[in-house]
């Protein structure tokens, strides 16, 4: 550590004292690169200080100036006539009591206090282990009247003071418990709940409780200390997704073995992926101000790479949570759910160093930086919304969406015959469902809906019978025998005009992690971004969960686009959280390509989404029907224009910048 020496008495002159020593008697290593004031004073000068920022009219022997600042930690006044006088009735060498009040004045500066009794055991401990590696014996041993009685010297150190008493042994239950906790409350932002301010609490919470810790230990307690709010985000968060082992008997024979082991892997993959934004404020020594770039910076990439780790699975950012706020929401346009995450966690880390570290003026700048960030979304969300508006009259090509939300069960096959009959069945049943089509243009069907698999060269009579356009979900299988999830494009004479096949498939759903992992089914890949024109209406196709991937979906081209269309089936998930925040992701998609989204899902919810976000009009979980609509306001965005990657970037030098900016000196 670093120690400055101010002398205001020349009768401290007298003694050579090594404050340098004594200060780095009470660091373990963990704030080597700090730096330590020291003010040596008479008992008129710290007598002013005291009334002025205590309103207690009389002279001390010690004062604390807690910064709040890990570099800088702050200023320590000394008497020289108090402490003089107390050596002198203890009956100890001068030097001796000085060093006391140099390591107790230190151990504020670091957070430590005394209010409390226990605290007060856990200060005096640390006190007489610095003392004894001078070679100084126990103060506490015979009077403890002289060090801050008072419990209220150090003014830096008395605020949150509630906070500070709540003292849990590193690594303890407690500790992992809280984390849990606050991971908890913080699922309840996201559809269907929409507490958004739950998630700021929880996230806020967790944030406090990393860095409020001192001895914050290696890479790897650092870790465990933070894994229980990884492991239940990510369980709170994606549960559902078990709900559909039991949703087919054949399924819940076959892989209901699955369902602890799965939920077990959710746990540890959240270790692995939300624990980096705490274990990195935790890990880097630096400024208060700089660590919440730090942090934002940090939980903007991870979501990031959730784009492609692991397959890729960037569900539920934490942009999600201003969808109940649609100009705040609508920011997404400007800097994509990156940078909304981004902002929100640097408000969130900016509001608690700046509850942490009231003095600080730099915390209160950064919360300010982010205020103005917040500002600056909403204006720019405004402005999307008025350009989604732009064209509302003028739209003309009339789609119906065919919701048929029948069970999974009747939907599946079983034995070949009862395979048959059941598509036989589906097949009528869609016809029905259609119903009079004479003043629509084309009819959409959800994700593998088509209840017969399309060979190569197979004539599809089904549009044939509808009697106009038709898109629809169906397995196709090719001349060499691989199956694809396909979106079939037929005309009203029967023909298959376009297709297209999904990309990007769900691992232990559509194929077989590492080739050996469990899935129903192994598929082929198809061959990306496609733009499919239907009688002039040009739309860009996607398959269920490919709509979560912010740049997968629209190819670099040059064409028109009138909309996207999405075939999905949530029938697996029933009515649980990932129905209403698969339909979130479909309306962030939106906001990000400035592209209205027509959604057809099996089970429900189909929907009309605007490209602003606003879901226009929808069919609810379970019920059959269809949703007829028009699609307008299709415009260029300045995220479709930069792209995922290229706000990344933006985004990591802002808060790189910002961080070596706010680490400097004051």
């Amino acid at each position: 550590m670093k120690v400055f020496i101010d002398v205001h008495d020349e009768r401290w002159g007298k003694y050579n004292i090594d404050f340098n020593k004594i200060v780095c008697a009470t660091d373990s290593g963990v704030y080597k690169n700090s730096e330590v004031s020291i003010i040596l004073t008479d008992d008129a000068e710290i007598h002013e200080i005291n009334k002025t920022y205590r309103n207690v009219d009389k002279p001390t022997n010690v004062l604390s100036f807690e910064l709040g600042d890990e570099v800088l930690l702050g200023d320590i006044y000394i008497s020289y006539d108090t402490v003089m006088r107390e050596a002198e009735e203890l009956k100890i060498p001068f030097e001796n009591h000085v060093a006391h009040m140099v390591v107790h004045g230190c151990y504020h500066l670091m957070g430590y206090d005394h209010i409390t009794d226990d605290e007060a055991a856990v200060m005096e401990m640390k006190e007489i282990k610095a003392l004894k590696k001078l070679g100084i014996k126990n103060p506490y041993a015979d009077n403890e009247d002289f060090v801050c009685s008072d419990a209220l010297c150090c003014p830096g150190g008395r605020f949150l003071s509630f906070f500070k008493r709540i003292r849990m042994r590193e690594n303890g239950w407690g500790q992992y418990a809280l984390y849990a906790l606050f991971a908890g409350v913080a699922v309840f932002g996201f559809a269907p709940f929409y507490c958004w301010w739950a998630t700021l609490i929880g996230v806020a919470g967790a944030y406090w409780l990393t860095v409020r810790n001192k001895n914050i230990g290696g890479f790897w307690r650092t870790l465990l200390r933070v894994s229980s709010f990884g492991a239940v985000y990510a369980i709170g968060m994606f549960w559902w997704m078990l709900h559909s082992i039991y949703v087919v008997p054949e399924l819940i024979q076959q892989f209901a073995i699955w369902t602890v082991p799965a939920l077990i892997g959710l746990g540890i993959a959240g270790v692995l992926i939300f624990s980096w934004p705490f274990v990195a404020v935790a890990r880097v020594r630096t400024s208060a101000a700089a660590r919440v770039f730090l942090f934002a910076g940090v939980w903007t990439f991870v979501l990031w790479a959730r784009e492609w780790l692991f397959t890729g699975f960037p569900w539920n950012p934490l942009a999600n949570i201003a969808m109940p706020w649609p100009m705040l929401a609508n920011s997404m346009s400007l800097w994509g759910a990156l940078g909304l995450t981004f902002v929100l966690a640097g408000g969130i880390a900016s509001f608690v160093e700046g509850l942490r570290h009231r003095k600080l003026w730099s915390c209160w700048l950064v919360l300010g930086i982010f205020i103005s960030l917040v500002g600056v979304g909403i204006w720019y969300g405004n402005k999307n919304i008025s350009r989604a508006d732009v064209g509302a009259d003028s739209a003309s090509v009339v789609i119906r969406v065919v919701q048929p939300a029948q069970s999974q069960v009747k939907k599946a096959t079983h034995s070949r015959e009862q395979a048959l009959q059941n598509a036989q069945n589906n097949f009528k049943k869609l016809i029905d469902l259609s119903g009079d089509v004479s003043e629509v243009d084309i009819v959409v069907f959800p994700e593998t809906t088509y209840p017969f698999a399309i060979v190569d060269g197979d004539n599809f009579d089904f549009s044939r019978v509808i009697g106009r356009d038709v898109v629809i979900g169906a397995n196709v299988i090719d001349n060499v025998g691989q199956v694809y999830n396909s979106m079939i494009i037929a005309n009203k004479l029967g023909d298959i005009t376009n297709f297209y096949s999904k990309t990007h498939l769900v691992p232990f759903g559509e194929y077989r992690p590492l080739g050996f992992m469990p899935a129903p089914v192994n598929l082929a890949r198809g061959g990306g971004a496609k733009v499919i024109n239907v009688n002039g209406f040009s739309f860009v196709p996607a398959i269920c969960y490919e709509i979560i991937f912010s740049d997968s979906l629209i190819p670099n081209s040059t064409e028109n686009i009138d909309a996207i269309i999405n075939i999905t089936n949530d029938n697996w998930f029933g009515n649980t959280p990932g129905t209403y925040q698969h339909l979130d992701m479909v309306r962030r998609y939106a906001i990000e390509s400035g592209l209205p989204i027509v959604r057809a899902n099996y089970s429900g919810i189909s929907a009309f989404v605007a490209s602003d976000g606003e879901v226009v009009s929808q069919l609810p979980i379970g019920v059959s029907g269809t949703l007829d609509g028009v699609v307008w306001g299709v415009h260029e965005t300045p995220y479709r224009m930069i792209g995922r990657d290229g706000w990344m970037i933006i985004i990591l030098l802002f808060a790189t910048a910002c961080a070596v900016i706010f680490a400097r000196r004051d």
